[in-house]
């Protein structure tokens, strides 16, 4: 049974701790669009940095949650 909860949170850390790291590149991209389209006067930037902002940060939230993930399984 042990076994079992150890593959588990194994396999929920790895799923957190690698969508978090492809969200956070791809929020730093959608911020190098933003500041790109800004440079150039054109509004679109609002948009792109809002979607860089809401990527990026959702990539650090499950960063997070794999660093719990991570404790959990360390303390089993």
């Amino acid at each position: 049974m042990k076994i079992l909860t150890q593959k588990k949170i194994k396999t929920r850390w790895l799923v957190f701790s690698i969508s978090g790291m492809l969200l956070l590149g791809l929020g730093l991209s959608l911020l190098g669009e933003a500041i790109i389209y800004k440079s150039q006067n054109n509004f679109d930037w609002f948009y792109w940095g809002t979607g860089a902002m809401a990527t990026f940060n959702a990539g650090i939230g499950l960063i997070g949650e794999a660093i719990v993930m991570k404790v959990k399984l360390d303390s089993l």
